[in-house]
This record gives C-alpha cells, sequence and structure tokens, in this order.
C-alpha cells in the first residue's frame, strides 16, 4: 500500500498543480534524500540506433531480453534488466515499412512487449495473455502505418512490468516520415532522445526495488546516466524527452531564475499544429515532449542546467547540464506551422472513466473495478468516434492518475471544462488528470479489431488494478 508520507506528498503535488495553468506546474515534494551524488560529471550517452536486417519487405531485429551488468553509478556495478544488455537503446523506424522483432526472454520473469504509443495488431500490443515465458520467443509485427513520433517500448505483463521498466526495460522507438524529414528541423546528430528517470541504488550500485515507497528513489537518471552532461554545439538541437520512469513527474526548466524560452514542437502522437514558445515543461510517467533549443544563443563556454524544478526535498533539481563547446553552422529552423491535427468528427459514443483509490484493498480502481483479464469493460467499434470523459475521485489521498489507452492516439477536448493549453493542442496517447479533477478526449479506434488496454501509466497504480480491457470489433 502507499505509505502515509506518499499520500501526503500526492496531495500537495496536487494542490500544487491545481493552482496554475494545464500543463504547469511549481513546486517540491517532500522527501528523504539519498546521499547526493557529484552532478554533471558523467557524459551523456547517446544511442546509436540498433541496426537491422533489412530484408524486402521489412526491417527485422532480435531483442534479447537478459539480465547485464553495467556501469550507472561511477565506480560500481548495477545489475539492470535489459534488451540485448544495454539501457535505453534506439530503433529508428520509418512510416510504411514495417519492423518486426524477435523478442527471446532469457529473464526468469515474464515478459510482455508494448510498443507505447504504436497503432498495431492486437496479438502484438503486449497484452498479457502474448506474454512470453522465460525461455521462450514470440515475434511482433509493427506496421509503423502511422505519422512521425517519438515512442517507446517497455513490457505489459501484468505482475511483472513495474519492476521490469524499472530495472532496465526501456527503448526508444522513433517513427519518420517524409513530411517530418521536409521541415528543416534539426537533423542528425542535432536530434537526440533523452529518456528521463529515477532509481533507487545501493552503496555498491544495486537496484533498491520497493513499488509501494518513492521516499529514498533520488538518482535521476538520463540515458541510463546519473545527472550527466552533455557536450553540444552552439546551434539549434532538438532534445525528445521521454519519462520512463514509474512514478516520477519531471517539471523541466532550463537555466535559473525564471529560465530560459525553448519551442515545444510535438508531444506522444507527433508534431503540434503549431510551435510553442516556454519556459517549463511537465513531463508525466509514459509521455513524450519534443523540444528545440538554440545554444547559439549562448555563445561558447556557457552552460546551462536543465532542473527539475519539482524535485523531491533535500534532492538538487539538475537533471542534466549542456556545455557549449563549439561552433557549427546550422541551416535549421522551426516553421511556424507543423502539422495539423485529424479531424475525428463528431462524437457518437460517450463514455465516463472514475480513477479511484481503495485504502481498504490497496487497489487502484477503474469506475470501481480492479483490472480482470478474463472481463471486457468496454467495446468499441472501428472507425466510431468517442469522447472519453476521465475523472480522478482520489480526493481523499489527492494521488494523481493517467490514462493511457492503446492502439490509436487521441485530442483533448477540454480539462475541467477549459480548453487545453497550446502545449496539448496535437495528439496525445496519455494524460495526467489530477485529484478532484476531470478531462474529455475525443479518439478513434482504427484498422485493428481484438483485445487492448486502457490504463493509468504510473505503473505502481497499474499494477494495483488501475486497468480496463477493451474488444474493439467491427
Amino acid at each position: 500500500m502507499l505509505t502515509r508520507r506518499n499520500m501526503l506528498r500526492a496531495t500537495t503535488a496536487a494542490g500544487v498543480l491545481a493552482a496554475v495553468p494545464a500543463g504547469v506546474v511549481v513546486g517540491s515534494r517532500s522527501g528523504t534524500a539519498r546521499a547526493a551524488e557529484s552532478p554533471f560529471t558523467t557524459p551523456l550517452k547517446v544511442p546509436t540506433p540498433i541496426r537491422p536486417v533489412r530484408l524486402a519487405d521489412h526491417d527485422f531485429y532480435r531483442l534479447t531480453t537478459r539480465e547485464a551488468d553495467v556501469t550507472v553509478l561511477p565506480g560500481t556495478t548495477t545489475r539492470i534488466r535489459s534488451f540485448n544488455g544495454t539501457m535505453s537503446p534506439l530503433i529508428v523506424a520509418r512510416r510504411g515499412r514495417p519492423v518486426v522483432i524477435e523478442q527471446i526472454n532469457r529473464l526468469n520473469v515474464p515478459f510482455s512487449m508494448h510498443l507505447h504509443g504504436g497503432h498495431t495488431p492486437g496479438s502484438s500490443d503486449g497484452h498479457p495473455k502474448y506474454q512470453v515465458n522465460p525461455g521462450d520467443q514470440r515475434i511482433f509485427r509493427y506496421p509503423n502505418a502511422q505519422d512521425a513520433a517519438t515512442l517507446w517500448i517497455h513490457d505489459h505483463t501484468h505482475h511483472e512490468h513495474a519492476e521490469n521498466v524499472y530495472r532496465g526495460l526501456a527503448a526508444t522507438y522513433l517513427v519518420t516520415d517524409e513530411f517530418e524529414e521536409s521541415l528543416p528541423l534539426p537533423k542528425g546528430q542535432y536530434d537526440v532522445p533523452l529518456q528521463l528517470r529515477d532509481a533507487e541504488f545501493e552503496e555498491n550500485g544495486a537496484l533498491v526495488w520497493d513499488m509501494h515507497d518513492f521516499e529514498g528513489r533520488h538518482t535521476v537518471l538520463v540515458n541510463g546516466r546519473p545527472r550527466p552532461y552533455f557536450e553540444v554545439a552552439a546551434r539549434k538541437y532538438r532534445l525528445r524527452l521521454i519519462n520512463t520512469s514509474n512514478e516520477r513527474l519531471f517539471l523541466l526548466q532550463l537555466g535559473e531564475g525564471e529560465g530560459e524560452e525553448f519551442t515545444h514542437i510535438a508531444t506522444d502522437g507527433g508534431l503540434l499544429p503549431a510551435p510553442v514558445t516556454t519556459r517549463l515543461l511537465q513531463l508525466w510517467p509514459g509521455e513524450r515532449h519534443e523540444i528545440v533549443v538554440d545554444f547559439a544563443r549562448y555563445g561558447v563556454g556557457r552552460k546551462l542546467v536543465l532542473n527539475n524544478t519539482y524535485p523531491y526535498e533535500g534532492e538538487a533539481p539538475g537533471v542534466m547540464r549542456f556545455d557549449v563547446v563549439r561552433e557549427a553552422a546550422d541551416p535549421s529552423s522551426v516553421p511556424s506551422k507543423l502539422r495539423p491535427v485529424p479531424d475525428f468528427g463528431t462524437s457518437q459514443v460517450e463514455r465516463e472513466f472514475t480513477m479511484s483509490f481503495n485504502p481498504k484493498t490497496g487497489e487502484h480502481l477503474i469506475n470501481n473495478k480492479p483490472f480482470d483479464v478474463d472481463r471486457v469493460d468496454i467495446r468499441p467499434k472501428l472507425g466510431v468516434t468517442e469522447t472519453w470523459k476521465i475523472t480522478n475521485a482520489d480526493t481523499q489521498y489527492g494521488i494523481p492518475h493517467s490514462m493511457h489507452p492503446h492502439l490509436n492516439a487521441f485530442k483533448i477536448l477540454d480539462r475541467n471544462g477549459k480548453p487545453p493549453a497550446a502545449g496539448e493542442a496535437g495528439l496525445k496517447d496519455t494524460i495526467s488528470v489530477l485529484a478532484g479533477e476531470s478531462a474529455r478526449i475525443q479518439l478513434r479506434f482504427t484498422d485493428y479489431e481484438g483485445l487492448y488496454m486502457y490504463h493509468c501509466h504510473l505503473l505502481g497504480h497499474l499494477q494495483m488494478g488501475m486497468m480496463g480491457q477493451m474488444d474493439i470489433t467491427r
């Protein structure tokens, strides 16, 4: 169950979050600090895309889930659960060219691979009934028939997923397309994925795992490196921010004081309709945001820290540091218009989902029910537009929740009756809802029939029952 301090922390968070516009929070969280690590002494690891076997009609990858010993904290070794022995690997796919992955499970626990944000057939979506048991293997097919976006791969077994993700099983999966490539946004080495998460370590580097207690989890990692530094050129960079934490919220600000301006260009489902200039960015577990930062504004020799302005008490806010070390030509720019949002038409079905916590059982519930793999909760029809109202009823403890439907992205219609902020104007697949608040989203399921899930993406909540099952039919 949740600890009393976590409940109080969540209550404080809800109060802070409710006091500011959607997408922006301020404040700090309570907690017990671990021994402070030296920040910005480890270089950032920028992942190199895994090289596929290129066949006539698809790209083929083999991902082996297995334990591996890696260096996370300098001078120590950490046993992780990995894809092919590494943390934060990267796959780059292209719209219209399918990817086929053979997943081989060498762990001693089951694994069910989910492409978060992927428009995929049900048999490749990571449903628990398709989990890969220890020693087995399975083929996953991703058509990539969707707009360019930053996605990620993680586990979706019902009882192991939170620990599997926490112990390192998170891969970045980028979909590109001709439209995005035609835009003059930063490309190549200036387009950088950044997986953000936190973890707790023993002095010898071993991971500490306790799903119900987050008091000591204060080492922030970026691409598996603790509070790293990144040497950049004095030019524009596209930074793809992915929150792979189990529970941690990041409220990101570049620089000190009021912070430096940067440009928000994309979210879960890809590019926004238009860029948004901002100084703060809220990143919940499972969410992705893409920003462009122009380091030419600061010049060679400048060092800028990306801060989490919502840290635990006693925790340093610095997430990573950018060191501007050289000049570079920069033909890139951010267009005034990006990708239009598709029109889903008029909703023909309305549904309501109430998310709550039962302190007597320790379960997190949707419409007063915990997940049951043998129960179908809703039966959407292909091609029929729906509106979902999501209400967070956890006012007693102030616990935030989120909603992530599988298969298709959605549009946010409103939060508490008010239009979404400009940074939420594009397609999303994960939405946070604070205690006592509500949001409405519009979505339309297309192409694939079968069983899919919808759930909170705070992974402890999901593991304690906050998931439903839908059978999508014609």
